[in-house]
């Protein structure tokens, strides 16, 4: 199977934004893997840039967990989650891997695709209760402006 750099990143993304939670729902089994590097929580520089193309700035540090794992078939897997949750950043790297052989249809329809649907139906609400606080400015020509 040949995985882009593009889908990749996609689905990484998604497993490091998901709910540890919501994720271990949808994979409570995990399959065999043997530790590259053990989950370990640290923290990485936040940078924020003013109007979002000013100069870069440093925002802050943000708790982040990694994790390497390989399967028995040798497929390696790679996950950075946001926080301190172990076990979120294990499954994520397992996802990762599995992704990356035979089982990805299966694992995209039974885990991805929910969690993006979820995503997506969470971005909606926050876009809604978003576009209720707009306020339209406009003027209206009075009669001493003439």
């Amino acid at each position: 199977m040949i995985v882009t750099t593009k889908d990749r990143k996609g689905w990484m993304s998604l497993l490091a934004k998901a709910s540890p939670d919501r994720l271990a729902a949808l994979m409570p089994n995990l399959p065999n893997h043997d530790f590259l590097r053990s989950p370990e929580a640290g923290a990485v520089m936040v940078q924020g840039r003013v109007g979002a193309t000013g100069a870069p700035f440093n925002l802050g540090e943000m708790p982040v967990t990694r994790c390497s794992v390989r399967l028995v078939d040798g497929t390696v897997g790679h996950a950075w989650v946001q926080g301190r949750d172990r076990s979120h950043a294990t499954r994520a790297a397992i996802v990762d891997a599995l992704m990356q052989t035979a089982h990805a249809s299966t694992l995209r329809g039974a885990v991805l695709d929910i969690l993006q649907a979820e995503a997506a139906e969470k971005n909606q609400i926050r876009a809604e209760k978003a576009a209720a606080t707009k306020v339209d400015f406009f003027t209206l020509v009075r009669g001493e402006d003439k």
